[in-house]
């Protein structure tokens, strides 16, 4: 029995969705220390979380483009979903709408 990229998807997807939460709550987290940094005058989570935030960033983007390459996503879609990343809240919209449409069989 072989096994072809289709599948593959689920449990890309699976990586792709963990992930997506883990940078969402860091980036939320990583908003809170440079808060903290430049209005508290502590920059010590800083310290932490940057790092932390910047390596599971790194990871969401393996995810996703080994997501986007299985699921055969279209240039702009697989930019679209690595820069959702970068923004507070929009991996969690994003996670939810990629979602959808990876199991609707659509593409992005």
């Amino acid at each position: 029995m072989t096994t072809t990229v289709t599948d593959k998807i689920p449990g890309a997807l699976v990586r792709f969705r963990v992930l997506a939460y883990i940078v969402g709550v860091g980036l939320l987290a990583l908003v809170g220390a440079m808060l903290l940094k430049y209005l508290g005058d502590n920059a010590r989570p800083m310290a932490f979380v940057g790092p932390a935030h910047g390596f599971l960033y790194a990871v969401y983007l393996l995810f996703a483009f080994d997501l986007a390459l299985k699921a055969r996503w279209s240039v702009k879609g697989t930019l679209l979903v690595l820069v959702a990343g970068m923004i507070p809240f929009l991996s969690f919209v994003v996670e939810r709408r990629v979602t959808h449409k990876v199991r609707a069989g659509e593409k992005l």
